[in-house]
C-alpha cells in the first residue's frame, strides 16, 4: 500500500491492525479561527482536553469533495458518487494523543449521512452543497436540508505554491491530524486515519455566509478567518472506530 510507505510525518505510529476503508479528499479549503479555549469547553466532552497551540485554541471549517470510497478487499468501485462536505471541527487530546473533534458535518450524500452517522457516531447532517472551481478560485455554498437557516457561502483562492508544513509549525498542528474523537451519550470513541502529508497552499477566503460558526456564539468574526489554506487533496485510510 503506497500510502502506508510514508509515515514519518505522523505525530504517533500507524495502528497495527488493518485499515478498513479508503477515501479520496479533493479540493480542500481549510478556514481556521483562533479562539479562547474557554469558549470551546461547552461543546467538548469533559474527558477530552482542548488542544492548544501556544495557549490558543482553534476552530476550523473545511469544505471539500469526497470520492472513491471503498472497503478493504472489495473492488475499487466507489460506494457512492462524488459528493461535497462541510465540517466544523476543533482540536483535542486524549491521554496526550492529538486529534479532531467534530462539532458538525454537513454532507450532500444520503448514504454517508445515514450509514456513517450510525457507524462512526459523528454529527452528520443532510445538506445541499456545491464546491465549484472558477479559474483559480473555489466557490462553495451549503444549505442544511432540515435546518435551512444553517447556510455557508464563500470562496477560497490559493495564493502560494504548494508546500508541506514543518513539524511544530501552526500549519502542521492544524492539518496533520490522524485520529478523530467522538461522543455518544456518556460514551467516548476514537478512530484512526492515515494519509501522506498535506500538500498545502496559502489561501485567501471571501465569506458571505457562515451560520455554522455564528450559531455557536463564539467570540470571533465568522467572516474573517485567522488562517486559510487550500489543498488539492490526499488519499486516506480509515481504521474501525472503538470505544475508549
Amino acid at each position: 500500500m503506497d500510502i502506508l510507505k510514508e509515515t514519518i510525518h505522523r505525530p504517533f505510529p500507524v495502528p497495527s491492525k488493518r485499515w478498513i476503508l479508503r477515501q479520496r479528499w479533493r479540493n480542500v479549503s481549510f478556514m481556521h479561527w483562533a479562539v479562547q479555549p474557554k469558549h470551546l469547553r461547552p461543546f467538548i466532552p469533559d474527558r477530552l482536553t482542548i488542544d492548544t497551540y501556544h495557549s490558543q485554541a482553534w476552530i476550523g471549517i473545511l469544505v471539500f469533495d469526497m470520492e472513491s470510497i471503498h472497503f478493504r478487499g472489495l473492488p475499487k468501485l466507489s460506494l457512492t458518487p462524488r459528493f461535497s462536505e462541510v465540517n466544523v471541527r476543533t482540536y483535542v487530546t486524549y491521554n496526550g494523543v492529538p486529534g479532531i473533534y467534530f462539532l458538525s458535518i454537513d454532507v450532500d450524500n444520503w448514504a454517508s449521512s445515514k450509514i456513517a452517522k450510525r457507524w462512526y457516531r459523528l454529527p452528520y447532517h443532510d445538506a445541499a452543497i456545491a464546491n465549484e472551481p472558477a479559474l483559480h478560485t473555489y466557490h462553495y455554498e451549503s444549505i442544511r436540508r432540515k435546518q435551512t437557516y444553517l447556510k455557508a457561502e464563500g470562496s477560497v483562492t490559493p495564493i502560494s505554491e504548494i508546500y508541506h508544513s514543518e513539524k511544530k509549525s501552526l500549519d502542521y498542528w492544524l492539518t496533520e491530524r490522524y485520529r478523530l474523537y467522538t461522543a455518544q451519550k456518556s460514551a467516548l470513541y476514537e478512530a484512526d486515519i492515515h494519509h501522506k502529508p498535506w500538500p498545502l497552499q496559502k489561501a485567501e477566503a471571501n465569506i458571505s455566509r457562515n451560520s455554522h460558526l455564528s450559531r455557536l456564539k463564539i467570540d470571533v468574526n465568522p467572516f474573517s478567518p485567522t488562517v486559510v489554506h487550500f489543498s488539492q487533496g490526499v488519499d486516506t485510510l480509515f481504521w474501525n472506530i472503538k470505544k475508549i
